[in-house]
């Protein structure tokens, strides 16, 4: 499922902003880590028309819900992440605010009449099998949202879909009868599954080395960086009773029960000592690092070295990028905490990438040379024996029938079926991802007796959404969009 949405992840905002007018009783999701301040203050201008974050946040929860709906309630804030499901909240709302400006330079508006009419098809606002105004009230009061703010969301939505029926995405007789014939073809074919797993490749040195040769480039070795340091131990001290209590009332915030209410002193002493050891630590070590770079270090203070590499850093990602901003004119790094202990950092010697040798390259020369192999040596295989081969016989398949090749797992075979049914050729072969080969002749054909019609079909809906991806395409040339909102 995850898979199938992010391939088709356009159309399918594209589908759910036509054809959403309102959620009602979704219950509202929000991201949590971010404040832009006023509910109301815009996010982002489009043309003549901004949107706001109450706008933003309820498209968000209403995507939210949608989402969840769909993995059946296996859905959360971390699959939402993988999603860019703000990026797409904020998507949608450009994309309607394109067409509400198309819709102003016509000057075309909803009318309270029709608004109504809407509001009437609205189920969740019936009772006893009509519209009840009482109903109205309560179910907007449960879900936060005034009948004002309700009711200007839906006419928007109302304008939206009035303005695109202006723009009638039609689909003629030739077109469907043209894709039902493609759609409908079927196939039975004899097919064989080739798989490198039998396949013999020499990795003597004589026959890897001309590879390594071709491709020292790809073969490079580390940036290597030397540095001396020196390290500042945690401080352990005695404070007085005067310096524990001036520290806690400066910083009783810091001090909190699970429950998030303040620690009185007697409870917050441990973290109260701890946090004053901390920053006699820090101090101890910036007082060092000062003498370090004038060249005064005392006497006793060891200076230790260390060659340092992305496969042999020893402290942490951080310290790491921060040595690589240094420079031998500016070789200094100040104070960093690695674990309990900070760390002052000089460098002395950056160590540039070079291509490897052929005895260093040859571990991971040698996985890609025999993929390799395989893959050049399946391929001449399935030639030579594409012609005369004796496989597995269906019974007549369409492009949407991989369940029926039971000895391939399901997205295999979709996969060898979408190429089968693009391909021009009776006879051939398909090379899959998963590196197997899949040799096939088609022995019969035949047309099946599938025609649809109807409208709202995946044809009309397919045209539909590439229609309107066209139409904000177009748009987005024709009005400005301002974002203010950064990382969206």
């Amino acid at each position: 499922m995850i898979t199938w949405m992010q391939r088709h992840k356009k159309y399918l905002i594209i589908t759910i902003w036509i054809s959403t007018i309102a959620f009602v009783g979704a219950g509202f999701v929000g991201w949590g880590q971010y404040s832009y301040g006023d509910k109301a203050g815009a996010v982002a201008k489009v043309g003549n028309v901004e949107v706001t974050m109450g706008e933003l946040q309820k498209t968000y929860s209403n995507l939210y819900a949608q989402y969840n709906k769909m993995f059946q309630g296996n859905f959360d804030e971390e699959k939402a992440k993988s999603f860019g499901l703000q990026s797409q909240a904020l998507k949608q709302l450009t994309d309607q605010a394109l067409i509400l400006n198309l819709a102003l330079s016509y000057d075309l508006e909803i009318n309270d009449e029709e608004l109504l009419t809407e509001l009437k098809t609205q189920e969740y606002f019936f009772k006893d099998g009509v519209f009840d105004k009482e109903v109205y009230k309560q179910v907007l009061s449960r879900n936060n949202m005034s009948i004002k703010e309700y009711e200007v969301d839906v006419k928007k939505q109302l304008l939206i879909q009035k303005t695109l029926k202006l723009l009638p995405v039609d689909v003629s007789k030739n077109e469907l009868d043209i894709i039902n014939s493609i759609l409908n073809i079927a196939d039975k074919i004899n097919y064989k599954i080739l798989s490198d797993e039998k396949i013999n490749v020499d990795t003597s040195d004589a026959a890897l080395k001309p590879y390594w040769e071709s491709k020292q480039q790809e073969f490079m070795s580390e940036v290597t960086y030397e540095v001396k340091f020196i390290k500042q131990d945690r401080v352990s001290n005695k404070y007085d009773e005067a310096k524990i209590n001036e520290h806690y009332l400066a910083n009783k915030t810091h001090f909190k029960d699970v429950e998030g209410k303040l620690l009185p002193l007697e409870g917050a002493r441990v973290s109260v000592i701890n946090e004053l050891d901390s920053k006699a630590t820090k101090d101890a070590a910036l007082r060092e690092y000062i003498a370090y770079k004038k060249g005064k270090l005392a006497s006793d203070v060891e200076v230790s070295t260390a060659i340092i590499s992305a496969s042999n850093n020893p402290y942490n990602a951080e310290v790491l990028e921060k040595i690589s901003k240094l420079s031998i004119t500016s070789p200094f790094l100040k104070p960093i905490l690695v674990n309990d202990a900070y760390f002052t950092f000089e460098l002395t010697k950056v160590n540039p990438s070079k291509a490897k040798s052929f005895e260093e390259a040859k571990k991971d020369v040698l996985p890609m040379f025999i993929a390799e192999q395989k893959k050049n040596k399946l391929l001449e295989l399935a030639k030579n024996s594409v012609a005369t081969f004796t496989g597995d016989t269906t019974d007549f398949i369409t492009n949407t029938d991989a369940a029926k090749l039971t000895n391939m797992d399901v997205s295999d075979a979709n996969e060898f079926l979408i190429a089968l049914f693009s391909s021009q050729e009776k006879r051939g072969f398909i090379s899959l991802k998963n590196g197997n080969v899949v040799l096939y002749n088609i022995l019969e054909q035949k047309l099946l007796d599938n025609t649809n019609t109807n409208p709202n079909n995946p044809i009309v809906r397919l045209k539909s959404a590439m229609f309107n991806e066209g139409l904000i395409k177009n748009l987005q040339n024709k009005y400005k969009t301002e974002i203010f909102i950064e990382g969206l």
